[in-house]
């Protein structure tokens, strides 16, 4: 079963202020997850299906974070890693998940 990816206009403009390497880099990953979204980790303490697709840029350790809905995946927003996710809460209420 191949998953529809639907990135929120959020993620959009966060992915305009990586690097084009990155840029390049998190476009591969994500066909990886149109055929199995469950092939990164999940987060945990949610009771949305979230996982997270690990990447650096600039030397700054960073994160996808995408939630399954089958057939949809919603590509959410990127985390700077060093914050230990501590924004994810307030991107979730922002965008009408929780």
């Amino acid at each position: 079963m191949e998953y529809n990816l639907k990135p929120t206009k959020f993620f959009l403009q966060q992915l305009d202020e990586l690097s084009d390497a990155a840029a390049e880099l998190i476009s591969k990953k994500l066909k990886l997850v149109k055929d199995n979204p469950f092939r990164n980790k999940r987060i945990k303490g949610h009771s949305l299906f979230l996982f997270r697709i690990r990447f650096a840029d600039n030397k700054k350790e960073k994160r996808v974070i995408y939630l399954v809905d089958k057939p949809d995946v919603k590509i959410l927003c990127i985390l700077d890693r060093e914050k230990e996710y501590r924004d994810l809460q307030k991107y979730l209420g922002k965008l009408g998940y929780l």
